[in-house]
């Protein structure tokens, strides 16, 4: 038996759950783990946050908190040890968007409306109290990744500088306007429809506790440019129309915007799946790299982002046989 199964077991007598039966849940890319406990006409979800691994729980339990106040659904936190990482959460069942669509593809225009109608409310709503803001350098930066482990491990002889100060050119152009509080990973995984709640609360958010200050359209790119699965084109125009219009953007403007944050998210996700891939030998993520390969040629064809096209040139596509050679070396 593990430490963390130990305390884990400590925290759950605690909370009056030791007797509850477990069952894993398939996690993400970080280092956070979660059981579903389901008892005698009850059930909840551990979270089980390692201190010291870049996600504080502490956060999570703010956030939730801020989420609350602003008539979303965030999970109810029903116990917490937060030295040791451990939060017992309302368990939102699994009615999750990327499922319901997978099964009902027609859903789709429903679903992603309230997914940018949350967003929109998000928008409108004060900023939480001491989020950290990210500047358009410090965006650039985290996209240096898919320099530093994805082109040069594949012999590509590419400098991060041009493509770091080409996208924060870009970013301080056409992105860098009034912050608004964006969840940072807002996509069909990780929001749960509740259909016996009413509004926006139908919509149950998870994940958020990464949330910063950021900028308007970040989390609306994250939600329709999903690397897990193909959104409808009309259903991105549709939704990118709705966002814009409610929040009473410049739609041209907008459009740049939302092409410099597309193409900065894009360069991340390309640098952190391959890394999980070939440094921490996690390669579920190799097969979703197309998709996002493809979101970002066509956030870089915006007339607006000609230097960032040109600086990302020499980045190889992922196809067959680069993720072969990824995952050699």
């Amino acid at each position: 038996m593990t430490d963390r199964t130990e305390m884990a077991d400590e925290f759950l007598r605690a909370a009056g759950w030791a007797d509850a039966r477990r069952q894993a849940i398939p996690g993400d890319a970080s280092d956070r783990s979660y059981l579903r406990l389901t008892g005698k006409d009850r059930g909840a979800i551990l979270m089980d946050a390692p201190p010291g691994q870049g996600d504080d729980p502490a956060d999570f339990v703010r956030i939730a908190q801020y989420l609350t106040q602003n008539d979303l659904s965030a999970p109810q936190i029903m116990a917490q040890d937060l030295d040791r990482g451990f939060l017992l959460l309302e368990d939102f069942g699994d009615a999750v968007f990327a499922r319901i669509l997978q099964d009902d593809p027609a859903s789709e225009p429903h679903l992603y409306a309230l997914a940018t109608d949350v967003l929109i409310r998000l928008a409108r709503a004060p900023l939480p109290a001491d989020v950290p803001d990210l500047t358009a350098q410090d965006w650039a930066q985290a996209a240096a990744l898919v320099v530093s482990d994805y082109a040069v491990p594949l012999g590509v002889p590419m400098k991060t500088a041009p493509l770091t100060a080409a996208l924060d050119a870009a970013l301080r152009s056409h992105a860098d306007g009034p912050r608004l509080f964006i969840h940072r990973d807002f996509h069909a995984e990780n929001l749960i429809l509740l259909p016996d709640r009413t509004g926006l609360r139908q919509v149950g958010i998870l994940d958020f506790q990464l949330g910063q200050a950021g900028q308007a359209g970040y989390d609306l790119v994250s939600v329709l440019q999903d690397a897990r699965r193909d959104v409808a084109p009309q259903t991105e125009a549709q939704m990118v129309t709705r966002y814009a219009s409610a929040l009473g953007l410049d739609p041209s403007g907008f459009a740049a915007a939302y092409a410099a944050l597309g193409a900065q998210r894009a360069l991340r996700i390309l640098g952190i799946f391959a890394r999980q891939a070939r440094v921490l030998g996690k390669p579920r993520y190799l097969p979703m790299m197309p998709r996002v390969w493809d979101h970002l040629q066509r956030n870089l064809a915006h007339p607006a982002l000609g230097a960032l096209q040109a600086a990302c040139a020499p980045l190889p596509p992922p196809d067959a046989g680069t993720l072969q050679r990824l995952v050699a070396r």
